[in-house]
């Protein structure tokens, strides 16, 4: 793919003029078929153009960018969201594996969407993407996670995960049901929970589930967990782990 059809969307005139500009200044190779000024006027251009990414203001009124799904039998494009949001919003982007840009829009990072969007091949169900964004931004509570594993997307409750155990560059996430192997790090499930108190990072390649825990050794530093998994207690974690269980 040389070049990319694009539709623009925000209720904001200068917001439009703005992003318009960087794109034509910045992204030679992203063509802009319409800049539009709510979503139904956007649905229009999207039936008209069939664009290969939609840049899509969240807030707006009548209906929310999110809302784009109800539009479309089959999501055909990719979406990267822009936002003035705060960051609770932010994190329902990435429980739902959602690209975004932040205003002030940052250069670099448009141009890594543009990329991203470029390299990436179409999600295999971004309506499974836009309903979890719906659910976690309206309901203001984190319940569920999408992971992809093997190409295929899964939305699995936070609730039902015992433990994630990093492998390399990939974690495998394990859950009361199966288990999943996900190509991000640690650190990224570690950020994703952050605000959910019964994640404890207990060594460096493992985010325990507290609630799942049935005892831990203080002599061989090993926590045992349902599921019969076992993990590891580093002895830098052992103060805040004993306090987080206490």
């Amino acid at each position: 793919m040389n070049t990319l059809k694009a539709i623009l969307v925000d209720d904001e005139e200068s917001s439009r003029d703005v992003l318009g500009n960087l794109l034509a200044r910045f992204c030679p190779d992203v063509e802009l078929k319409a800049k539009c000024k709510n979503l139904l006027e956007a649905v229009e251009e999207i039936k008209k153009h069939a664009p290969d990414v939609v840049f899509l203001d969240i807030e707006m009124p009548n209906y929310a960018g999110y809302e784009i799904v109800n539009f479309f039998d089959d999501i055909t494009f990719e979406i990267v969201f822009v936002t003035a949001y705060d960051n609770y919003a932010i994190k329902a982007f990435e429980i739902a594996a959602l690209d975004y840009l932040l205003k002030p829009i940052v250069i670099e990072r448009l141009k890594a969407s543009v990329n991203r969007v470029k390299e990436k091949k179409l999600s295999t169900s971004p309506s499974q993407q836009l309903n979890l964004l719906n659910e976690t931004i309206q309901n203001k509570e984190l319940k569920n996670i999408l992971l992809t594993d093997k190409g295929q997307q899964y939305i699995v409750a936070i609730d039902n995960i015992i433990a994630i155990e990093a492998q390399e560059s990939y974690c495998i996430i394990y859950t009361t049901e199966k288990r999943f192997i996900a190509s991000k790090n640690l650190k990224h499930f570690e950020t994703l929970l952050e605000t959910i108190p019964n994640f404890i990072r207990s060594h460096k390649s493992w985010l325990i589930n507290k609630s799942y825990i049935l005892h831990y050794s203080k002599s061989d530093l090993t926590i045992q967990l349902k599921g019969n998994l076992t993990a590891k207690l580093s002895k830098y974690k052992k103060v805040e782990f004993e306090a987080a269980i206490a």
